[in-house]
């Protein structure tokens, strides 16, 4: 990797924000870089818009408000589709040796008190981050739980019942207006809380706890990175394959998402939008006018751009039957719920949950452990029903046992930018996302089901 220019390591250090490559991609060596700057990924380009009129590098959520040389945009880059990906994060890794702040073992290490003495120790010790762009949560079982901690089986020797080690990927700090719950157990959110409040919380317990600082962060701080996240909006805007997303009435990009409508229960699929409009599974439409293009000077794109338009209709409309999800068939006490993609991600032309709703989908469950994951054995006090999984999830907020395993689904705008997918990083790929679904609910989707479906997933 070339050296940066001087001017632009001295803007490196002022901000701390500490991917190269968020520089390599053209950001300006000044305290702004431009609306709608394009970053490259392996499907296209990903642009962010930002009502503030530019991306404000002067802002909190680029400074160093902790002890360790944290910021904000140490594990949310805006190349990243305002995440991570192991592939950044190694060439961050190569270019100090694993000396950059995102390598700080209070949570970037497998361990806190992993050795990090050489590089080899770092590469060995931080190697959950380089490879799925994981960080450690470390939360305890809760005092009042209805489920008994019976055996820890950590890879690491690290995990106890006072601090589970949970490994999960640092989720986008963009199109935050879209939320209806913060962080992917929902501990940040409030009952009867705004979101603006819930991103404030978030904001102070990472610069407490992420970024180790020795005192909160003034209000002042919180007000200024909550504004700067809740300005931004990310999306795809180009394809390799299917040329311009706005191109040809079609709607991708981050400017039409920016007025996107959305409130808390819009096309609740259970029946809980407080306009009493009923649920439309055709959630996602931002490719409609492209199923039926005639001959244009775009027609090289034609074929591309309708696969995009298949792939949105099967995610609109391929009948999923619902089974052994719990957060679904349990709450509407049905063996079956005959669904479709929607039926999660129901937010229009978003694609997370427009109101909490936790669900268990099988991601942690004992069968689909790795090896470098823990495993973790419960007991349910009042069944007595054993329960093993990497990630106890919702249920170390609750305490509940129905909650073990529960975690919110994520927006899915930005995708292409932000693999690995899950909040464990067990799918490399988006086509590992969609064998997933496939293998999970029994769908026995074709091959061009599948191009289709991954066609339109990494337009987003």
């Amino acid at each position: 990797m070339s050296r940066l220019p001087s001017a632009r390591r001295s803007v490196l250090i002022a901000c701390t924000c500490t991917l190269l490559l968020f520089f390599t991609y053209g950001v300006t060596a000044d305290s702004h870089s431009p609306n709608l700057q394009a970053f490259p990924n392996s499907t296209g380009t990903l642009k962010t818009f930002s009502s503030q009129g530019s991306i404000n590098l002067s802002s909190a959520f680029f400074q160093n408000l902790g002890t360790n040389s944290r910021t904000c945009a140490t594990c949310h880059q805006p190349s990243d589709g305002w995440g991570i990906t192991p592939e950044h994060v190694q060439a961050r890794f190569d270019a100090d040796g694993g000396l950059d702040p995102i390598f700080r073992p209070v949570d970037g290490a497998v361990c806190p008190t992993a050795d990090v003495s050489t590089v080899d120790a770092r590469r060995q010790a931080y190697s959950m981050l380089l490879t799925k762009g994981l960080i450690r949560v470390s939360m305890p079982v809760p005092a009042n739980a209805a489920f008994t901690l019976e055996s820890i089986d950590d890879p690491y020797n690290c995990a106890t019942p006072g601090a589970l080690a949970l490994f999960r990927r640092p989720l986008p700090s963009t199109n935050l207006r879209f939320l209806s719950t913060v962080m992917w157990d929902g501990r940040e959110t409030a009952a009867g809380q705004s979101i603006v409040n819930d991103l404030a919380s978030q904001a102070n317990d990472a610069t407490l706890g992420h970024a180790q600082a020795a005192v909160a962060p003034t209000a002042a701080q919180i007000k200024d990175i909550v504004d700067f996240e809740m300005s931004l909006t990310t999306a795809q805007a180009t394809d390799n394959d299917a040329g311009n997303l706005d191109a040809e009435g079609g709607n991708g990009g981050p400017q039409s998402l920016v007025s996107q409508e959305f409130f808390l229960g819009i096309n609740d699929p259970l029946g809980l939008n407080p306009t009493g409009k009923a649920f439309d599974s055709s959630a996602l439409t931002m490719y409609q006018k492209w199923a039926n293009l005639s001959s244009s000077p775009n027609a090289k794109y034609s074929e591309a751009r309708a696969a995009v338009a298949r792939g949105e209709v099967l995610f609109n409309t391929l009948p999923i039957p619902i089974e052994g999800v719990a957060g679904i068939n349990d709450v509407v006490n049905q063996q079956t719920v005959l669904g479709t993609c929607t039926t999660c991600h129901d937010s229009p032309n978003v694609g997370d949950h427009s109101l909490s709703q936790p669900l268990n989908i099988g991601l942690t469950d004992a069968s689909r452990r790795t090896p470098d994951m823990p495993l973790y054995t419960f007991r349910c006090n009042l069944t007595g029903k054993t329960i093993q999984t990497t990630d106890p999830g919702r249920a170390l907020v609750t305490g509940r046992c129905e909650d073990i395993g529960k975690f919110k689904g994520a927006i899915l705008r930005g995708l292409a930018s932000r693999a690995p997918y899950f909040h464990n990083g067990s799918a490399a790929t988006l086509m590992d996302v969609v064998e997933f679904y496939n293998t999970r609910f029994n769908l026995q989707l074709n091959s061009q089901q599948k191009s289709d479906l991954v066609a339109f997933l990494k337009t987003l």
